[in-house]
């Protein structure tokens, strides 16, 4: 199920005191990397990535790539930094009501 506009908000409020978990290096867009993303999202919830790509259509293809294959919500992008979502089966975070 998609977020809605106030679930990510409540989000990217979440974010700010976070670090990035997970850093793409050179060697780019790994098996390796993919499976840290992964245990990451089933861990917290809500990860951010720093994809450390020079051209600006590779890092937008990097973050789609880990969308689709994580199964996550991308919540933002900030220049080299992506934060994504994937609810637990356990969920930690909570959205409020209102």
């Amino acid at each position: 199920m998609p977020l809605n506009e106030k679930q990510k908000r409540h989000l990217r409020g979440l974010l700010h005191q976070r670090k990035p978990v997970v850093i793409i290096g050179g060697a780019g867009l790994t098996e390796n990397v993919m499976v840290e993303i992964d245990g990451a999202l089933s861990h917290h919830e809500l990860v951010k990535v720093k994809v450390n790509a020079d051209d600006k259509a590779a890092r937008t293809a990097m973050i789609q790539q880990i969308g689709q294959q994580t199964r996550s919500e991308l919540v933002q992008t900030i220049g080299h930094t992506a934060s994504f979502y994937r609810q637990a089966e356990q969920p930690k975070i909570t959205f409020p009501n209102k």
